[in-house]
């Protein structure tokens, strides 16, 4: 394990405070800017709001981000293929990220940047062709790097699914980064420590506005910056062997599984699965009658309480991963269909 002397300590706390600082004013400028020029979240199909509220706060989170990259990669904390990855990659998604906040956007076009981001960044980090799967090293060396690219762009547009309510991509964003910058830095990976410490600084200041209730919503520049960023992480995390991707897995179980639950269930009900819905296993919490101080809060304690446990087992014994993985998939699959069952009890009932 990396030790850290008194010194550095002090240094990390005063940069990753500069971080979440700057974060928090930025935030707040762009809630300025926003309510000046009608940067509005409207409600709709999808929200789980009534009234329309600033959106875009999010690019307090890619600015900050962004920086701090740059920074570690000239103070040569990281080497610069990844921060070229992270910073050009992360660049273009939270452009179109910002442009989609100010108008809707297509979503060809957004799929596209998405694709185009991937690809930048998987050729810095020079490709991926192999996962542990603990029991097993699975070897991909012509279908690997097509997987890797299409499971960034669903990372980074799920992400974006999942940013509908108070506080819960903030929450998700901390709880990930807070625990995979330990485990990097467990690993001896200081460098990519720090960048999830940066992330995770630059969530907590955006928080501060977005906490329920919200006074601005993340929007598309900092939500697919988010998972968009997770991805490459879990990527440079599989290659090292350090924090590999079945334990990103876990720790994002909850998004990922009602992301990807809800996105199968409406394609075998014929649905129109691109259209604005509000079946998501947290929106019908919502709908239930809870918070979004309680949702947040919900997030926040199955990460910790369910889902942490099960990533340290899976990093400091590698061989029971896939079983560590297996079984937050179905933890996490069980609440979604106790909720969605209790919702439809619901629906029927009030019928």
């Amino acid at each position: 394990m990396a030790q850290i002397n008194t010194l550095d300590a002090i240094y990390l706390i005063i940069g990753l405070t500069v971080i979440f600082l700057s974060s928090m004013l930025i935030t707040g400028w762009v809630r300025r800017y926003a309510l000046k020029h009608s940067v509005m979240d409207e409600p709709n199909e999808r929200s789980s709001h009534s009234i329309p509220t600033p959106t875009g706060g999010g690019l307090s989170i890619s600015l900050s981000f962004l920086a701090g990259i740059i920074l570690l990669a000239v103070l040569a904390v990281i080497p610069v293929n990844i921060a070229v990855a992270l910073g050009g990659g992360g660049f273009l998604v939270s452009l179109i990220g910002w442009i989609d906040d100010h108008r809707n956007t297509p979503a060809i076009w957004r799929a596209i940047f998405y694709l185009i981001a991937a690809v930048w960044a998987l050729f810095w980090i020079d490709g991926f062709n192999s996962i542990d799967l603990g029991v097993y090293d699975l070897h991909m060396p012509y279908i690997g790097n097509l997987l890797a690219v299409l499971g960034i762009a669903w990372l980074t547009n799920l992400y974006n699914f999942m940013d509908g309510t108070d506080g819960i991509a903030g929450i998700q964003a901390i709880s990930t980064a807070c625990l995979s910058g330990m485990l990097f830095w467990m690993s001896a990976q200081q460098g990519m420590a720090l960048i999830c410490f940066i992330l995770m600084a630059a969530s907590t200041g955006f928080l501060v506005w977005n906490w329920p209730p919200a006074k601005i919503f993340m929007g598309d520049v900092g939500s697919c910056l988010i998972g968009f960023s997770f991805g490459i992480l879990a990527l440079i995390g599989e290659k090292t062997g350090s924090v590999p991707i079945l334990i990103w897995i876990i720790m994002l179980a909850v998004f990922i599984c009602d992301a990807t639950l809800t996105l199968l269930r409406r394609i075998v009900r014929r649905e129109r699965w691109y259209s604005a819905h509000r079946s998501h296993a947290y929106q019908r919490f919502i709908q239930l009658g809870a918070s979004h101080k309680k949702l947040a809060l919900s997030v926040l304690s199955i990460n910790i309480v369910m889902l942490w446990p099960l990533a340290f087992v899976a990093y400091v014994q590698k061989t029971l991963s896939i079983y560590m993985t297996l079984l937050a998939i179905i933890i996490v699959t069980a609440i979604w269909l106790v909720i969605q069952l209790r919702y439809v009890g619901l629906k029927i009932s009030g019928a």
